[in-house]
């Protein structure tokens, strides 16, 4: 368990690695961003100096400021995994967001304690958004002011609102079918706000998110200690745990939701 002080003093330099990070991206969102794609054969994957640049301002920080902890990041791999400390980054996700000049990309950093996230963050520079927890809560940082995050309740899948990032191109056909029945019973669905759908749940203006077994660990381990802070449930198409691999992810705010969605989720968990 962490302490009091410890918990305060590793949420203060969550903050501070948000803001640093948001000050290397700002110039290059909307602007010359040196995109790349590093998918070759396997399709488009865009990268940009925004995406390396703010792993590198991220990874810089931690190592002057906690030299012992290690870091696994989607741009510049691993350092020290295996640490009793381990940050776990996603400069930007929703890419493709941000070369189309559209503000539905994230900053996400988590932080691990002996092999399970115990701080999370979900940065939005360019809308002044800052959304962060652990276990025993979670708050928005937005335009000097500070104000908790808390689940909504939603008693039926009818009711719900519902978001995944892009089902047609990312699902597998299996996913897809499962996906759909869940789709066709919920009262609204957005689609490709990527990780700030994460946030969304959070703050309780959607009740379900729902993406695919590509998911790696940099997209997902910010979300179990947020959620978990503001009342949510993560976990995979099991209903269970999400392992440090990644792999197919469930977010939701009201367990009545959750459990109406996997009767459908469970024929394609994987």
């Amino acid at each position: 368990m962490l302490s009091p002080d410890d918990l305060a003093d590793l949420l203060s330099f969550l903050v501070e690695l948000n803001r640093a990070s948001g000050l290397s991206i700002a110039p290059l969102f909307r602007a010359d961003h040196g995109l790349a794609d590093k998918g070759g054969r396997l399709g488009f994957d865009p990268v940009t100096e925004a995406d390396k640049g703010a792993e590198a301002v991220i990874r810089k920080r931690i190592a002057e400021r906690y030299p012992h902890h290690g870091v696994i990041g989607e741009e510049y791999g691993e350092d020290r995994p295996d640490a009793e400390f381990v940050w776990v980054i996603d400069p930007i996700d929703g890419t493709r967001a941000f070369i189309s000049g559209i503000p539905m990309w994230t900053t996400l950093i988590a932080l691990r304690h002996e092999g399970k996230p115990v701080l999370g963050s979900i940065g939005q520079p360019y809308l002044d958004e800052l959304y962060i927890g652990h276990g025993g809560g979670s708050q928005l940082i937005s335009r000097g002011r500070t104000t908790p995050l808390k689940v909504r309740s939603c008693e039926k899948l009818t009711e719900a609102i519902i978001h995944s990032t892009d089902p047609h191109a990312y699902f597998s056909p299996a996913e897809l079918g499962a996906w759909n029945q869940v789709r066709s019973a919920a009262k609204l669905t957005r689609l490709g706000c990527d990780a700030y759908g994460y946030a969304m749940v959070a703050a309780g203006t959607i009740d379900l998110v729902v993406e695919p077994s590509g998911l790696k660990s940099w997209d997902v381990e910010c979300a179990i200690p947020l959620i978990a802070g503001a009342g949510g449930i993560t976990c995979d198409w099991r209903g269970q745990p999400v392992g440090q691999n990644g792999g197919q992810l469930v977010i939701a705010g009201d367990r009545r939701v959750l459990d109406e969605a996997l009767v459908a989720l469970r024929r394609s968990a994987v």
